[in-house]
C-alpha cells in the first residue's frame, strides 16, 4: 500500500473530470492549468468552478507542499473573463459570477500552502486579479500584466482595487486602473507587482526551484505565516463585498456591453456617446427645475 501511495503522489489523474482545466499532483506540487488557449485562457463559469474545486482538493492531501496556477500554451496566463460569458450577465444573475470570483480568491488565500502564479504571455483584467490572489508570482519575459476594465466597461473590484494600492502604491494603482496601463514582466518586477521575471525558456525550471525550496520548509510554519500575512488584507473583505455589489450593477449595462462588443468586433468602443447623453439628460433635469416642473402641477408658477 505504501508503494502505491507514493506512486499516486507523483502523478494524479483526477484532472480528467475537468473540462476547462488540467490538474495533476506531481512530486508534491499541485499543478492547476487553465486549458482554454483558443481564447487566451479566458475563464467562464465552469472554469471558475473547476479552479476552485481543484485547489480545494489539495486540502485532502497534506503531502502537497504548494500549488502552481498557470495557463496552457505560450500566449497567455489568462486574458480574464470570457466576454461571451460576461455578456450574458446582468444585475439579476451577476452575483453568481461575482460569487464565483470571490470564492476562487478566498480559496487561494485560505489554502494552508503557498500558491504560485506562473505567468506566460498575457495576464490581463480578471486574469491579473487571479495572479494578485496568489502568494507568489513568477513571469517570463514575454508576459504583460494589466487591468483593462476601463477600456471594456468592466470594474476590477475583485482584488485589483483592494490589493494594487498595497502592492505598488496608490498612484501607480490608479494609473494602472484609470489609464489601463500595462506593465511588461521586467517593469512589473521592478515595481514589486511580481516577484521575479525570467527568460521564457527558464520559466518552468525557475518555478520548480521555488517549489523545491518550499518543499524543504516546515508545512506548519508555512500555514501559520500565510494566515498571519493575510491578516491585514483580510480586513478588506468589506471592500470586496462593496466592490462586487457595484460590479453587479455594471453587468448588462449599456456601457459594459458596448465595451465588450467593441473588443469582440475589433473596434474602438464609443463611450463618448454615454457622456453626451448624460449631459443632455442633466440639462433637461436642470431646465425642469428652473421651470418649476419639480412641483405638483397645481402649484407650479404660471
Amino acid at each position: 500500500m505504501a508503494k502505491k501511495s507514493a506512486a499516486n503522489n507523483k502523478r494524479s489523474t483526477n484532472g480528467s473530470r475537468y473540462g476547462d482545466i488540467l490538474y495533476e499532483v506531481k512530486d508534491q506540487v499541485a499543478w492547476v492549468t487553465i486549458n482554454r488557449p483558443r481564447v487566451l485562457n479566458a475563464f467562464r463559469e465552469q472554469t471558475l468552478d473547476e479552479l476552485t474545486d481543484a485547489l480545494k482538493s489539495t486540502r485532502n492531501d497534506p503531502s502537497i507542499a504548494c500549488a502552481v496556477v498557470t495557463g496552457a500554451g505560450d500566449k497567455a496566463f489568462s486574458a480574464g473573463g470570457d466576454f461571451y460569458a460576461m455578456k450574458r450577465l446582468n444585475w439579476i444573475n451577476g452575483a453568481m459570477w461575482n460569487d464565483r470570483m470571490q470564492g476562487l480568491a478566498m480559496t487561494i488565500r485560505g489554502l494552508p500552502i503557498p500558491v504560485i502564479a506562473m505567468v506566460n504571455g498575457w495576464c490581463m483584467g480578471g486574469g491579473h486579479e487571479l495572479a494578485l490572489w496568489c502568494d507568489l508570482v513568477i513571469a517570463s519575459e514575454n508576459a504583460v500584466l494589466g487591468q483593462t476594465g476601463a477600456k471594456v466597461g468592466a470594474c476590477p473590484t475583485v482584488g485589483a482595487t483592494q490589493y494594487l494600492p498595497r502592492i505598488i502604491g496608490e498612484r501607480l494603482a490608479r494609473e494602472m486602473i484609470f489609464c489601463a496601463r500595462r506593465f511588461t514582466a521586467q517593469e512589473a518586477a521592478q515595481i514589486g507587482l511580481i516577484n521575479k521575471c525570467v527568460p521564457r525558456k527558464d520559466l518552468l525550471a525557475e518555478t520548480l526551484v521555488w517549489c523545491e525550496t518550499i518543499k524543504g520548509h516546515s508545512p506548519q510554519t508555512l500555514r501559520m505565516t500565510k494566515k498571519s500575512l493575510n491578516f491585514e488584507s483580510d480586513l478588506l473583505y468589506a471592500s470586496w463585498q462593496h466592490g462586487m455589489e457595484l460590479l453587479a450593477h455594471v453587468w448588462g449595462s449599456e456601457e459594459s456591453l458596448e465595451g465588450m462588443d467593441a473588443f469582440l468586433e475589433g473596434r474602438k468602443p464609443d463611450f463618448q456617446k454615454f457622456r453626451i447623453r448624460s449631459k443632455r439628460e442633466l440639462e433637461d433635469y436642470l431646465d425642469g427645475c428652473a421651470k418649476d416642473l419639480n412641483a405638483p402641477p397645481s402649484m407650479r408658477r404660471k
